[in-house]
This record gives C-alpha cells, sequence and structure tokens, in this order.
C-alpha cells in the first residue's frame, strides 16, 4: 500500500509501543512498576519513560491509571457530558470539537440513497497518533476515516469502500494530506482546515453531529445521546447509528460509553477505543 509518512511516523511508532504495553499491562494482575514494565518492552526504563512522555506527557504508572476500565467509569461518573436535548442536533456551538469543525456538510437522502454513484473518493493511507489511518475524501471533505492498527489494512479497506458501493475511488494521499494534517494537529495546523463530508442516513447523522458535543476528555452514554436526538427509546439504533461513523476520531465514537461505565464496542478495536480515551483524558488531565 502506498502510504504518507510526514509528520506522524514517530507518533504511529508510539502508538505501536502504547499498544504492546496494553497487552503486557493487561495480562497482569497487578499495576507494574516502571522498571518491571520497560523490561518486558526490551527497553530501558528512562527511554521508556520518553516513548509515554513524548505521546501523552504522563507517568506510565499515571497512564495504566486511564486504561482501567474503573478509569472509564469515573470518567462517566464526574466528566460525562449529558447531552442537552434542549439544543437537539443544533448544538449552538457548544461543544469545543462542533466549534472546531463548523466546515462540514451531509449529503442529501437521495445522495445516500444512490450509494456513492457518481461520486469520485479520494484516498490514501497515512500515519496517525493511532497507527495506520486510511481517509478518504470528496472535493467537499473528509468522508471517511479508518484505524488498521487492529483490524488490518485489507478490512479497513474493504469495509470503507463497500459503504460507497458505487462511488469511483482513486488513490490521491496528496490532495488530502493538508485536511489529515489537520486533523490530527500536526505541525500547529487547526482542524478547522479539515471538512467534514458526512455520508449517511439522516438519523445517523443526527447521531453523529450529537457526537460532535461531547469534548475531549469527557464522554457521555448511548441513553444520553438518544434522549440529545429526540428518541430516548432508540438507544439500541444509537448504539448502531455511532457504530457505523465513517470518520472516527474526528467524530468521536469513542467517547460514547454504556450506561454502566464500560467501554461498549468500537468498529476499530478495543484497544484502539482503550487508548484514545486513555490519551484524550491524559492529556486533559495534565
Amino acid at each position: 500500500m502506498t502510504q504518507a509518512h510526514p509528520p506522524f511516523a514517530e507518533d504511529g511508532y508510539h502508538y505501536g509501543v502504547m499498544r504492546r504495553a496494553i497487552d503486557i499491562i493487561d495480562a497482569s494482575e497487578d499495576p507494574l512498576a516502571l522498571d518491571e514494565l520497560a523490561a518486558q518492552m526490551a527497553m530501558s526504563p528512562a527511554h521508556f519513560q520518553r516513548v509515554f512522555s513524548r505521546w501523552v506527557g504522563v507517568s506510565p504508572k499515571r497512564y495504566q491509571q486511564y486504561l482501567m476500565l474503573g478509569q472509564a467509569k469515573r470518567m462517566l461518573r464526574e466528566n460525562a457530558t449529558t447531552l442537552d436535548a434542549a439544543n437537539g442536533i443544533g448544538l449552538s456551538g457548544t461543544g469545543r470539537l462542533h466549534d472546531m469543525f463548523l466546515r462540514w456538510e451531509a449529503m442529501s437522502p437521495g445522495e445516500f440513497a444512490r450509494r456513492g454513484a457518481g461520486l469520485t473518493i479520494r484516498w490514501g493511507w497515512f500515519d496517525s497518533p493511532f497507527g495506520p489511518a486510511l481517509v478518504m475524501g470528496t472535493e467537499k471533505g473528509i468522508c471517511g476515516l479508518a484505524l488498521s492498527a487492529e483490524v488490518g489494512g485489507d478490512a479497513a479497506m474493504a469495509d470503507m469502500t463497500g459503504r460507497w458501493p458505487l462511488a469511483d475511488f482513486v488513490e490521491d494521499p496528496v490532495l488530502l494530506q493538508p485536511w489529515v494534517s489537520a486533523a490530527f494537529g500536526a505541525q500547529g495546523a487547526t482542524p478547522d482546515k479539515a471538512p467534514l463530508y458526512l455520508i449517511g442516513a439522516p438519523f445517523q447523522i443526527k447521531v453523529w453531529e450529537a457526537l460532535l458535543s461531547i469534548p475531549s476528555g469527557q464522554v457521555t452514554t448511548y441513553s444520553d445521546i438518544a434522549d440529545a436526538v429526540g428518541h430516548p427509546r432508540a438507544v439500541r439504533a444509537v448504539g448502531t447509528a455511532v457504530g457505523r461513523n465513517p470518520v472516527s476520531w474526528l467524530i468521536p465514537c469513542h467517547r460514547a460509553l454504556r450506561k454502566s461505565g464500560g467501554l461498549g464496542g468500537y468498529h476499530w478495536g478495543l484497544p484502539v477505543k482503550r487508548a484514545i480515551l486513555a490519551f484524550e483524558a491524559a492529556r486533559a488531565d495534565a
């Protein structure tokens, strides 16, 4: 596959380190000391500490706390945003992410029903803080972003192209690079330079728009989202719409948890969801 590397190659490496460390932490019944964890990663404690600091800015001990399910429950109790149903899907610009992504528009229902017929979608592979990212977009903005660290590149490509089977897909990472750089905040870029072009059914788009109101470092529940879009009994349908979000990371479906505080599912793999939540929570806390 063709993959654009600058400027996220180092972040992608760090995600790989985090992913291996997560597996080791999960296999341990007790928290691991820095020396012990670094030894299992075949790294010196100082170098391992630097990698952690570069990625999230907190110590491995602190980061382990954010990886625990108890942390998700604490976030739900203390930081979870209750989406205001009065605002509906208008959001009134209250969410920080929504403020960042004012430049987006959704396909009409008729366009969605055509399953991408007559639409040209550009695509490319890029490094991201969470491993390889497959990004797709039209001339209007990013319409797809898949994180393939857990599912693999072939599965990510099949998933994305299968959403719009009648579209013409053209590999063109050069066109997408400025938007991708903005999306991941590279070199001072701002997310308002990464427009979104949402391709989905009307109900799905309502759910995705509600997700944009959840600030980084906070979480909400599927039932709160159902209330926010005016369908309080449609929790299961909301969960399906969250799972069908085509633009991971930018539309933060990873911030939706079960009412119990459990992580629930994640289309690109629970280890990725947990790493993103820990990444955001640690940075917000720092």
